[in-house]
């Protein structure tokens, strides 16, 4: 379910900076919000990471709110609500953000390369980077993410990550095809892996979407409703699916997840239909049968209630972004 989720809020990766440090240091980052046009003009959320390949550092939010982590070879940090950030050699060094460095190349493949970045002490290297993701009509992961995801390396799969990231960087000295997207997939598998680890870690008594595919009935009740999304399903028939009552499931569902399985039924099969809207052979009417609607009028209401624009206008909305 994970991998349906991200590929209905399109998820994609791209690594923008090859940085070269030496002590001492700082490179702060500005808020998604105010460089999302030019490093991701596709995307309405875009979600901010960094990977140490050598070397190490300190990472924290840049209001402070939570304390500094410190970054060895081989870890990451993710930014997942596009907060304001910094990375430096120094334990809560700041600098400005130099906005100027925030644009998607027209003439060159990425990553840019930054040497000489800091002064003449020790050496450090890292890959910073972005991922694009839909915020409308509904994207589930990000809401139950902590603003700063530290991802300590460990196992085999994250060293592989690590030595593929490594010689795919290794190659912008001489560029060869397919390079970028490379890199791009690299990060997305990496943000994967750590919503894995994520999920591993949560307390038991965690909510949210994340924590609900842990939860043998209502992560039942999700691929249910994920695998089969225009199924005409009730309740009664979820319930049934996962062995329990009808009130119980219920309120589990409500309890862990925060909102009513219906709800999120509804809001899921919305997310669908967007996707299939960026296609200009899909009607509307197709798309809305495609998710389970019986009627273009009563599928044209769920829209504009959920997204604030009926599907029309969406789609004329978003036909620039998506073709960029």
């Amino acid at each position: 379910m994970l991998s349906d989720v991200m590929q209905a809020v399109r998820l994609t990766g791209a690594i923008y900076f090859d940085v070269n440090a030496r002590t001492p240091w700082v490179a702060e980052t500005p808020p998604m919000s105010s460089i999302c046009a030019e490093v991701m003009p596709a995307f309405e959320h875009v979600i901010a990471f960094h990977i140490m390949l050598d070397g190490w550092c300190w990472a924290q939010l840049a209001d402070e709110s939570e304390p500094a982590v410190r970054l060895e070879a081989g870890d990451a940090i993710i930014f997942p609500a596009g907060d304001g950030h910094f990375m430096s050699s120094e334990k809560g060094k700041r600098g400005t953000p130099d906005y100027t460095l925030y644009y998607r190349p027209r003439n060159r493949a990425l990553p840019f390369v930054l040497k000489q970045v800091g002064g003449e002490g020790e050496p450090a290297r890292f890959v910073c980077g972005y991922l694009g993701c839909d915020a409308r009509p509904y994207n589930p992961v990000i809401e139950g993410l902590p603003r700063m995801m530290y991802v300590r390396r460990s196992g085999d799969e994250s060293d592989l990550t690590l030595e593929l990231l490594r010689l795919a960087v290794a190659e912008t000295a001489n560029p060869k095809p397919g390079g970028e997207t490379i890199l791009s997939k690299l990060s997305e598998l990496m943000f994967l892996q750590a919503l894995r680890k994520h999920m591993e870690e949560l307390p038991a008594e965690s909510r949210g979407w994340i924590a609900a595919l842990r939860d043998r009935h209502v992560g039942e009740a999700l691929r249910l409703m994920h695998s089969r999304p225009a199924e005409n399903w009730t309740l009664d028939a979820l319930a049934r699916e996962v062995g329990m009552s009808r009130s119980v499931f219920a309120d589990r569902f409500a309890q862990i997840m925060g909102t009513p399985a219906m709800q999120y039924l509804s809001a899921w099969r919305l997310q669908l239909a967007a996707r299939l809207l960026e296609r200009p052979n899909v009607s509307i009417a197709q798309a809305a049968a495609e998710v389970g609607y019986g009627s273009e009028a009563a599928f044209n209401r769920a829209f504009k209630k959920q997204v604030g624009a009926p599907p029309g206008a969406w789609r004329r909305e978003r036909a620039p972004a998506v073709t960029a």
